[in-house]
């Protein structure tokens, strides 16, 4: 059985991985030169069942429309990109009611613990070297009134199960000591243990090349052009270097894969919202945080990868436009300075863009197409690497023609 799969972001290099595994020939197909170099290259380094909920909230509309047009919002949206996503942006309002929030939520947690634990196996088994971390996550609050509406935002998770404690200003110090010197900038925090930590590119780049020795052949540098028919299904791959012929295909494009889907006649609702991180070298830096920080008055978070520090937050809908913009990284690097100011500057950070694959329910697509023998990984959203592992062993499942550990039947295509 020979399976090709589209994409060597995290979920094509986990999918690969797991197909391996299960007996398949495997060739992984990918533009650029190496693993996982665009959207899983610095995102916020975060594997969080805690924050499974989607962007499609109740609140989300006013804050879209209090936050138009401004170049310091969290969640910015470009007028520019409006009228290429007016139907995505329907089905976006439509799943900002407070039941289809709710079920939504309850949807993607279980993916995601599903998926935390598929993670963890697998970190355990391949010994990757990646800077991953069990400390959890620490969500800081500025005042009473926010610790009180963060947690009702955490309601959800209570009833679904997700453990959590409730710290005063004094024991977010006592677990994170580098916060000594700026604890009057919060009032308390919630910290989760369930939360893990890591570089997700160094994770994708480790197991893909535990993938090799299980017989995976990487095709970098070469661009997917469209995918071959016959009597319904699936045939073979066109690229810029030639056809691949197999067995199955599975369409792990990210925030391109809509593209590909509508090419065959079908439509998969992945929109791109690009996210920022700034990357810093911290070696020799003594009173890094070690526990990830999300700060959410600043909203942004922290994460330490060993020799380096992770900052990300922020959105953009401005359609595939991966223009950097300097005025949100500075942002992220504000924020650092206002928490810790002494942090190193010996060298400049790493400035980066990429691009999410959101979905309006904020649920990932997986499954089968309606083309046969093709299969889709995609529209992950910010959640790309705390979903891949389980989405990835359920896929791999399914190209294998058995049921799923997970039930994905709230993840089915044609759910829209």
């Amino acid at each position: 059985m020979l399976s090709v799969v589209l994409g060597a972001g995290i979920a094509g290099v986990t999918a690969a991985y797991e197909l391996a595994r299960r007996g398949h020939e495997v060739i992984v197909v990918d533009r650029q030169s190496a693993p996982a170099l665009e959207t899983s290259y610095a995102n916020g380094g975060l594997i969080v069942p805690s924050q499974s909920d989607p962007w499609a909230s109740p609140d989300a509309p006013m804050k879209l429309l209090k936050w138009l047009g401004r170049e310091d919002a969290p969640l910015l949206l470009r007028l520019s990109a409006v009228p290429g996503m007016l139907r995505w942006g329907l089905a976006f309002l439509a799943n900002c009611r407070h039941e289809r929030w709710r079920e939504n939520t309850a949807a993607v947690f279980r993916l995601a613990i599903y998926s935390r634990d598929a993670y963890d196996a697998l970190a355990r088994e391949t010994g990757i070297e990646h800077g991953g971390g069990d400390r959890g996550t620490l969500r800081l609050y500025s005042d009473e009134a926010a610790l009180k509406a963060g947690l009702a935002e955490f309601q959800p998770y209570r009833e679904l199960g997700l453990a959590h404690e409730v710290l005063s200003r004094e024991r977010c110090v006592a677990l994170e000591p580098s916060l000594a010197d700026v604890a009057r900038k919060f009032i308390g925090g919630i910290h989760v243990s369930a939360d893990r930590s890591g570089d997700c590119q160094a994770f994708a780049t480790g197991l893909a090349e535990r993938a090799r020795k299980l017989g995976v052949e990487f095709r970098f540098g070469t661009t997917v052009e469209g995918i071959e028919t016959e009597a319904g299904a699936a045939t073979a791959v066109r690229t810029d270097r030639g056809r691949i012929s197999g067995d199955r295909f599975l369409l792990a494009l990210g925030p391109y894969s809509a593209r590909m889907a509508k090419s065959l006649g079908w439509r998969l609702p992945v929109n791109p919202v690009k996210g920022y991180s700034e990357t810093l070298d911290i070696e020799g830096w003594n009173n890094a945080p070690r526990v990830p920080l999300v700060i959410t008055y600043r909203k942004m978070a922290i994460t330490n990868l060993g020799k380096r520090l992770r900052l990300a937050g922020s959105a953009e809908f401005a359609g595939f436009d991966l223009t950097p913009n300097p005025r949100r990284g500075q942002m992220l690097l504000d924020a650092l300075a206002e928490h810790f100011p002494a942090y190193p500057r010996t060298k400049p950070p790493e400035h980066w863009a990429g691009l999410r694959p959101v979905v309006p329910d904020g649920r990932p697509v997986l499954g089968a197409t309606p083309v046969k023998n093709l299969f889709v990984d995609t529209g992950h959203g910010q959640l790309g690497w705390t979903l891949s592992c389980g989405s990835a062993k359920a896929i791999a499942a399914l190209m294998d023609g058995k049921a799923p550990e997970i039930d994905l039947k709230d993840f089915a295509f044609d759910r829209f």
